[in-house]
């Protein structure tokens, strides 16, 4: 499986407190072991989302990503469930 970050991503995630970036980097370790285990959560989004995925970090923060194909995935976005979706 082949893993890319948008720069929107990648400077959003530069800007969470380092204790985020971990929780992010373990659960990623995780989507790359299992990407349907159940502590990720991973959902198909809608709306103003639609054909992004959503992926659990921690109770608060999720990362979205895009799927290319079977083997590419694409993270677009992290941040905390009312910065990305405004509830």
């Amino acid at each position: 499986m082949t893993i890319d970050f948008l720069p929107k991503f990648k400077k959003q995630y530069k800007r969470l407190p380092a204790k985020m970036q971990r929780q992010f980097d373990n659960r990623l370790e995780l989507f790359l072991d299992d990407p349907s285990a159940p502590q990720l959560r991973i959902h198909p989004l809608k709306g103003n989302y639609a054909g992004y995925w959503s992926m659990n970090v921690n109770g608060d923060l999720r990362a979205l990503y895009v799927k290319q194909g079977d083997q590419i995935i694409i993270f677009a976005l992290i941040g905390t469930h009312s910065s990305l979706y405004g509830k």
